[in-house]
């Protein structure tokens, strides 16, 4: 090789869709889902999927944080064969990964649809946002695997009539979201987000919108403009709320007490999970008034920034509730290998979020597929690299975890 020469396949070196083994219609990692996103989408759009809030410590230390952890593999007797299968909250799923519930997937027409459907496919569950673009009915009808998320806006009342319209639509579950402070300052700057698609909005979006032809040729063949109202946080027949008169409204709501979470629990009867844990104590709190599942969480670094990532998080709440409740994990997972990290350090399963918003961005129903067909081969390889047959094989001897790395939440 001549003096000088580069290594095409190096890592700083693969710069650009050329350099990639991925084609037009398929791509090979999350993060080429995430470059083509970008590409594909408005600024204001592609930036409010990125989300974050203040100066971003901790959105970004939720992916970090896994390539801090490192892996103990074996190299013979390795199994021919490995097994992904799991139950999560009484629903049988061909892998440890749910779609985790996030607001208004308006990045393609299809929206939740699109990703009910890549669930559905993917053999696993759709956990429906109240505040999705789609009516849970919809959504129910594309996939039964179905959880229907719901924060507390309003009465108790009117927070149990909500839940009851989706298990009505076919929702298995509930997960309650507990985790908010309100905070939306973004150091890299707020993208500009209308209450609803008017002549203005449109005007204010039309220099953004002009350079991204595909995106506008998808909405424009869709024959309908992007929908920002938010039809599951009221009646069947109401009057569809606006994302910020949703959220105004959620604003002005008193926050849950642990009774309030008990008496919501009780009321629903079935599975229940609670959304947002980071602490041991309210790990015992949520096992205590005797909810199915929790999952260990920071709202995807959108909450309050400087929290640790939810995998630093992980290990402590594991220890402190054992096998008495479902832990599950959500924020940062980008590959199989961080999924079975997770599921090394005490979790039961994953929810992925940004990444499959991504996919949906780059490609719809099929980028969505695209991220879960990522995930599940990296499961099954990283599996193969530890001599595991299953995901209930894995257990903390299969990682290592450096010092300082965990939380020594003794609460």
């Amino acid at each position: 090789m001549a003096r000088g020469a580069k290594i095409a396949y190096g890592r700083r070196e693969t710069k650009g869709e050329n350099a990639m083994a991925s084609t037009r219609d398929w791509f090979e990692t999350v993060a080429e889902a995430q470059r083509r996103a970008k590409k594909r989408l408005p600024k204001g759009v592609y930036l409010a999927l990125v989300a974050g809030a203040e100066a971003g410590v901790t959105m970004d230390d939720n992916v970090a944080a896994f390539s801090e952890l490192r892996f103990r593999p074996h190299i013979a007797d390795l199994p021919a064969e490995r097994s992904l299968a799991t139950t999560v909250m009484g629903q049988d799923v061909s892998m440890p990964v749910l779609i985790s519930p996030t607001g208004v997937q308006a990045v393609h027409p299809d929206g939740e649809l699109a990703v009910a459907r890549a669930a559905r496919d993917a053999g696993t569950v759709m956990a429906l946002s109240s505040f999705a673009s789609k009516p849970v009915e919809q959504v129910g009808k594309e996939n039964d695997k179905l959880l229907f998320q719901s924060y507390w806006v309003g009465t108790r009342e009117e927070v149990l009539a909500r839940a009851e319209r989706a298990r009505a639509a076919g929702a298995k579950g509930l997960i309650v979201t507990v985790d908010w402070v309100f905070g939306y300052r973004r150091d890299w700057g707020s993208p500009y987000i209308p209450e609803r698609i008017n002549l203005q909005a449109m005007m204010r979006y039309a220099p953004q919108v002009v350079h991204k032809p595909g995106y506008l040729w998808t909405w424009l063949r869709s024959g309908h403009l992007p929908d920002l109202g938010v039809p599951n946080l009221g009646a069947r027949e109401a009057a569809v709320p606006t994302f910020f008169g949703a959220y105004g409204q959620w604003m002005g709501s008193s926050q849950p007490t642990w009774e309030d979470l008990a008496w919501l629990r009780e009321q629903w009867g079935g599975p229940f999970m609670i959304k947002g844990i980071t602490r041991a104590d309210d790990a015992r709190r949520a096992v205590d008034i005797g909810a199915t599942a929790i999952s260990v969480s920071n709202h995807g670094g959108n909450n309050l920034d400087s929290t640790p990532a939810s995998i630093r998080n992980l290990p402590a709440v594991v220890d402190a509730v054992g096998d008495q409740i479902e832990v599950l994990l959500d924020g940062g997972i980008r590959r199989g290998s961080d999924v079975v990290k997770a599921l090394a350090l005490g979790a039961k399963a994953v929810m992925l979020g940004r990444a499959y918003l991504w996919g949906m961005a780059a490609g719809g129903q099929r980028g969505v597929t695209n991220v879960l067909e990522i995930v599940r081969q990296g499961i099954s390889e990283t599996l193969l690299g530890l001599g595991k047959a299953s995901v209930h094989d894995l257990d903390r001897d299969d990682v290592i975890v450096p010092a300082g790395f965990t939380l020594d939440d003794k609460a």
